[in-house]
């Protein structure tokens, strides 16, 4: 039998101003019950690198330190089928987004959705911004690569530089 697994609740407060998308936690996140919980997932030690969020915090620490930021960090789908941790065994007839439109009306102030590899953006465009009334639609989305020790096409530094548009964005959005 085919297990559904089931996304975490989103990480946000009132005046977050960007958003982190994720496609679906993995196994590993998944049973620790945290965002990016691999030991290999280089999630925790970009934000180290790039908003001085030590990565050695305990979780809900990092947590807090994003929200104070104004960053929030969700995933794109809600539940799926996907034997396994990686994005490419999903199921596509099983994806069910998460409620976006409940999101962004409670997270007016978002404008920017960063995405965590092309499997958050691909399922985005497919199954979210379409169903998005246009008042509701960030202004700007852009993919990043993605954190997932599955993706080896770059290394950590190439990750880090990329990455880097969240700390600029946040400094161009300030208050």
């Amino acid at each position: 039998m085919k297990k559904t697994v089931r996304s975490f609740l989103p990480v946000s407060s009132p005046d977050a101003r960007l958003l982190i998308l994720g496609s679906m936690p993995g196994r590993a996140s998944l049973e620790a019950n945290q965002y990016y919980a691999h030991p290999r997932n280089a999630f925790w030690p970009i934000m180290e690198e790039i908003l001085a969020i030590p990565a050695i915090l305990p979780y809900d620490d990092r947590l807090k330190a994003l929200t104070a930021r104004r960053i929030a960090l969700w995933d794109v789908l809600a539940c799926c089928v996907r034997p396994g941790s990686l994005d490419s065994n999903i199921e596509a007839p099983s994806i069910i987004p998460n409620d976006f439109p409940s999101f962004f009306s409670k997270h007016p102030r978002i404008k920017t959705v960063f995405f965590n590899g092309s499997m958050a953006e691909q399922s985005w465009k497919r199954h979210v911004f379409p169903t998005l009334h246009p008042e509701l639609r960030p202004e700007t989305s852009i993919r990043l690569p993605s954190t997932s020790p599955a993706h080896a096409g770059k290394t950590f530094a190439e990750k880090a530089e990329a990455w880097k548009i969240v700390e600029q964005t946040l400094k161009e959005d300030a208050p």
